[in-house]
């Protein structure tokens, strides 16, 4: 009996079958067993013949013409697939200029890889020809994206950490530009606490991620999460990353204000009453409600992240301060207060910095209670269709964030534990309930990232609503 390898097949054939394969998440050889084991079905089949027949991309990839890949190939298995991956970007008229780590040498040759780019293959930090005008700092800065794929366990910790000890880890440290991975390893290395925690810092600091896929692995007998997005899955996401289709926007023309981060109460020109929020969470839900085409207006105490994108930052150091910007900003479609307000400061801030008399300090310190920046809105006549308060408890979440809903005439209250053995002030996780007046509903612990976009699904959903009802 003849035999027949994907190789053979004419090329309208092997296009039919790698775009049938992407839509599926599969390779071309899962694709192709699929398809022989539905000819043991009774149903009649007809084989794909032509790529004609296969209905077109979700994506359109002509906008990869003329667009600068600087792709990084990390050292895995799945090495091998970027050499298909390099192939079908250049056929879409994109320039690939491929950058090896020392372990993908192991797995493809800057030979064969260069022979398919057309370029240059960088593989040394230490190139005395490609350094000599800082070479891995224009490498990061002249290309349109970054990819990375395979992005191996230790690939994802480097960028996680802020290592930069090699070519690949120092141009990824340096770049300004958007930056892709293709995450591809063990299923158990995946499933790892570490690389969770790393693919959730990844997240938070704005890197794209596709993949990886379930499937059978290199290593015999080992199957599950954690083969890498195939070639044209990769190409799809490309695109879509470097010429983005306007999608829906659905909260453009709703004006949300919110505050973020602590405040700081001065005692003295040295010292102030403050809190240990780092304003990661209120930063992300600010970023995602512009996302959704929100016109947003961030009041932020003092923190150490950069302003988010798209958004309109207002920095202030005490909560009077937070509460008049607030205030200014009105009227607003929707309010979130998330900013940790300091709920007391000194009754009186001294002038020069306070000294030890005989080793001791002042005997007291007078304290004034501060604005109460929610219940404020909540009873303001203009007060927002849709307001949102944060509470931040140690002890009995739902008895004190029902209080506080009530107290404060909000329509929910996102609660979460603070205890310090949990780590959410300060760190990149949360685990919060929603609670209204009629429902509490809890949440996984979840990225902060992945808070504010469930945060901001649900205010669509609730305009939605609010719309039909009209």
């Amino acid at each position: 009996m003849a035999s027949i390898t994907i190789r053979n097949l004419d090329e309208a054939t092997k296009q039919a079958l790698r775009e049938r394969a992407a839509r599926n998440g599969n390779s071309m050889e899962e694709e192709v067993r699929l398809l022989l084991n539905e000819l043991n079905q009774p149903q009649p089949f007809r084989a794909v013949s032509s790529a004609a027949e296969v209905e077109p991309h979700s994506i359109d990839t002509s906008g990869l013409a003329g667009k600068r890949i600087l792709l990084i190939i990390g050292g895995g298995i799945a090495a091998y697939k970027c050499l298909d991956l390099i192939r079908r970007l250049r056929e879409r008229g994109a320039v690939v200029r491929p950058v090896l780590t020392p372990a993908a040498e192991e797995f493809v040759t800057p030979l064969s890889v260069g022979a398919i780019s057309g370029d240059k293959v960088f593989t040394d930090l230490f190139d005395r020809e490609d350094e000599h005008d800082i070479g891995h700092i224009r490498l990061s800065r002249e290309a349109d994206l970054i990819v990375v794929a395979p992005a191996t366990a230790d690939m994802m910790a480097k960028m996680a950490n802020g290592h930069a000890n090699d070519l690949a880890s120092t141009v990824l440290m340096a770049t300004n530009k958007p930056v892709l991975i293709a995450p591809a390893m063990n299923p158990q290395m995946w499933s790892h606490s570490a690389t969770q925690r790393n693919r959730v810092t990844l997240a938070n600091d704005g890197i794209h991620m596709i993949g990886p896929n379930a499937g059978e692995m290199a290593e015999s007998g080992e199957a599950g999460i954690g083969r890498m997005a195939e070639p044209m899955q990769l190409v799809e996401a490309i695109a879509k990353l470097i010429s983005p289709i306007a999608e829906p926007k659905p909260l453009a023309g709703k004006r949300a204000i919110l505050t973020s981060g602590p405040t700081h109460e001065p005692i003295d020109p040295v010292r102030y009453i403050a809190n240990r929020s780092s304003g990661k969470q209120g930063h992300a839900i600010a970023e995602a409600l512009a996302n959704a085409g929100a016109e947003v207006i961030l009041v932020s105490g003092p923190v150490a992240i950069p302003n988010p994108k798209g958004v309109e930052t207002i920095r202030v150091q005490t909560a009077r301060e937070m509460q008049a910007m607030v205030e200014a900003s009105l009227p607003a479609d929707i309010a979130i207060m998330v900013a940790a307000v300091a709920d007391w400061r000194s009754a009186d801030e001294a002038d020069e910095k306070m000294k030890k008399e005989n080793g001791k300090g002042p005997d007291s310190l007078k304290l004034v209670e501060n604005p109460d920046i929610l219940k404020g809105l909540g009873h303001h006549k203009k007060r927002p269709s849709l307001l949102i308060g944060f509470a931040a408890e140690t002890e009995k979440l739902e008895k004190h964030a029902k209080a506080k809903l009530k107290r404060k005439n909000a329509d929910w209250i996102v609660a979460n534990d603070v205890s310090p053995e949990g780590g959410v002030m300060g760190g990149d996780r949360n685990t919060v309930k929603l609670i209204s007046n009629s429902d509490i509903e809890a949440w996984p612990t979840l990225g902060k990232v992945e808070v504010a976009e469930r945060l901001v699904q649900k205010i669509i959903d609730h305009f939605d609503v609010e719309t039909l009802e009209a």
